[in-house]
């Protein structure tokens, strides 16, 4: 688990450094966001779409407010449109992560752990929790596009991150999108509930299933 962690930590501070650097040159901030969408609306649906799909797609190299985005798709484009163009970006941006560490990750992979019984260790571990990290990794900024390269990195078959991602980016999506469809200047109320009630779900998940690995013994293949 050690040599996992340490592969998370270095992802984690480099996608880390892009929002600090987004947010403090005001590129990506919520407040620029929302100015891009408000541009883009007075064009067309079909601009906001766009909009929505590249934005959520860059979260891959540059993070951003991913809730944001989906509850402003909502807003703009309505339901299900606006879910939709959420649900095509979060995937193309997780399929990007995977593939371009599945063919790229080996040399950060072994230059970050040299030994290759460490590296088996690491691949091992995650083969073991890959799957409800991928599920949960919405209740942590940063951690979805950590754990999309490191399936790649660790050559998790691909079907089986394919339904890990999707189960957790359509709903995420669905329901933050939906939320933003039915709130309004005025009545914000729906979009701000949602926003706390998917963080303290997907938090609460991520805390009972640390609570249970901790008892339970790493499977170990033959």
């Amino acid at each position: 688990m050690i040599q996992l962690l340490k592969i998370i930590a270095v992802l984690a501070l480099l996608f880390a450094s892009t929002f600090i650097i987004a947010n403090l040159t005001g590129w990506l901030s919520t407040e620029q966001v929302e100015i891009w969408f408000q541009s883009a609306d007075q064009l067309s649906p079909s601009s906001v779409a766009m909009l929505v799909i590249l934005l959520l797609f860059a979260d891959l190299f540059i993070a951003v407010p991913t809730l944001t985005i989906s509850i402003l798709a909502g807003y703009f484009l309505g339901f299900p449109l606006g879910g939709a163009s959420a649900i095509i970006g979060m995937i193309l941006a997780g399929l990007s992560g995977y593939v371009l560490s599945y063919f790229n990750g080996d040399l950060l992979f072994k230059y970050l752990i040299k030994d290759s019984d460490r590296r088996a260790d690491a691949v091992l571990t995650f083969q073991n929790y890959g799957f409800i990290m991928i599920l949960m990794s919405r209740a942590v900024p940063i951690f979805p596009e950590v754990s999309a390269c490191l399936a790649g990195i660790t050559k998790m078959k691909f079907p089986r991150f394919l339904l890990a991602w999707l189960l957790s980016s359509v709903p995420y999506a669905i329901i933050a999108s939906y939320a933003g469809s039915i709130s309004s200047i005025d009545n914000p109320i729906p979009a701000i509930y949602t926003a706390i009630l998917l963080s303290g779900t997907l938090w609460i998940g991520w805390f009972f299933f640390s609570w249970f690995q901790r008892s339970k013994p790493i499977i170990h293949n033959n």
